[in-house]
């Protein structure tokens, strides 16, 4: 190998040559004043895509989340996350530290979801004043905290119908909900009609360098785009970025199914080598995640295979997660088979402590 493979995340992609391009030739203005063109464009044309009727250009996922949970909530106010959810374990707790907004955990499945009883018990009594005022319902989809599953419509229309005859909102964190249209084979409006707002990436698997998007009514969209200056996410000729973001949402979400492919294929060649524990069938999208059956812990593999040109992420005790994406091709998913059996083709060492971090 002449090059170290990257697989630690989408998130390392590099932006395309027409992104690069219009990037370069992007018409440009002041985007706090609301002047600047090519935002407003990628604007109405994300809130087109999702089915919403106005959009927010923020820079990073977790300030479209943390934007969209407090667009919803007052402080006080109390929103129920899966105990497997990016919000909940990987944003720093800000929806509750800048919000003031408690988060009641409920179980997750492996399949992503909720279960409805779960959150039925979760709503307070809200003539009790000892009790948070439940407020809002958090779904992610893609779930990354279960490795990249699909969460399936038909469940998020059961979510949204129980939590609106509650008085209760629903969010959806959907960092890679294209990937989840596109596994899907459906447009991803047939899975954002289920929520009320929705937060998602342009700069994992779709490409762009930098900028996420949040959805919903134009209500919701006027109180966020306050929060999001509050939070010094207000820019000012950020038309460069929103012309990046304008190329992945019209030409770089079909693609996406390249990337699961990949996964695939990968999965597949895991599940034949000595030591490696994976249910290829499980592999929906662009993650996939990886037992360690031979007593190595995930800091020493990814240790190991980082020596070799891989990086590859630890996702837990024994487990080791690999993310496909725009620049990896079929020879990298080979090149990285052979790599992970020379790795464990060597005895492993003593027990160590896996390598911890976000899983984004």
């Amino acid at each position: 190998m002449t090059s170290v493979i990257d697989l630690r995340s989408d998130t390392v992609t590099q932006p395309s040559p027409a992104m690069r391009e219009a990037m370069f030739h992007a018409a440009v203005g002041d985007d706090v004043y609301g002047d600047d063109p090519t935002v407003n464009e990628l604007e109405r044309l994300a809130a087109a895509k999702v089915g919403k009727e106005a959009a927010l250009l923020v820079t990073s996922g977790t300030m479209g989340n943390l934007c969209g949970v407090l667009s919803h909530c007052q402080r006080g106010d109390e929103v129920i996350v899966g105990d497997k959810c990016h919000i909940y374990n990987y944003e720093a707790g800000g929806v509750s530290v800048l919000g003031g907004v408690a988060m009641h955990t409920v179980h997750t499945t492996a399949k992503g979801e909720l279960p409805l009883a779960d959150l039925a018990a979760a709503v307070r009594n809200r003539e009790d004043p000892h009790s948070a005022y439940t407020r809002l319902v958090c779904l992610e989809n893609t779930h990354g905290g279960c490795g990249g599953v699909v969460v399936a419509p038909s469940y998020m229309a059961q979510v949204k119908a129980w939590a609106h005859a509650n008085d209760l909102q629903v969010h959806l964190d959907g960092a890679r909900v294209f990937n989840a249209a596109v596994a899907l084979g459906v447009d991803v409006k047939e899975i954002t009609q289920h929520v009320d707002s929705v937060q998602f990436c342009m700069s994992k698997g779709l490409s762009a360098p930098i900028g996420s998007i949040l959805a919903g009514s134009a209500d919701l969209i006027r109180k966020a785009r306050r929060l999001r200056k509050m939070v010094g996410g207000g820019m000012r000729q950020a038309g460069v970025i929103a012309a990046a973001g304008i190329v992945a949402l019209t030409e770089m979400v079909d693609r996406l199914a390249e990337d699961h492919v990949h996964a695939k294929v990968l999965a597949h060649g895991l599940a034949s080598i000595p030591g490696i524990r994976i249910d290829p069938n499980q592999i929906e999208t662009d993650i996939v995640v990886f037992g360690l059956s031979d007593g190595r812990s995930a800091g020493d593999f990814a240790a190991a295979m980082t020596a070799k040109g891989v990086l590859v992420g630890a996702f837990g005790p024994g487990k080791i997660r690999a993310v496909t994406h725009y620049g990896i091709d079929g020879n990298h998913i080979e090149q990285t088979l052979e790599v992970v059996r020379a790795v464990m083709a060597t005895p492993p060492t003593a027990d160590g402590q896996p390598v911890q971090g976000a899983y984004r």
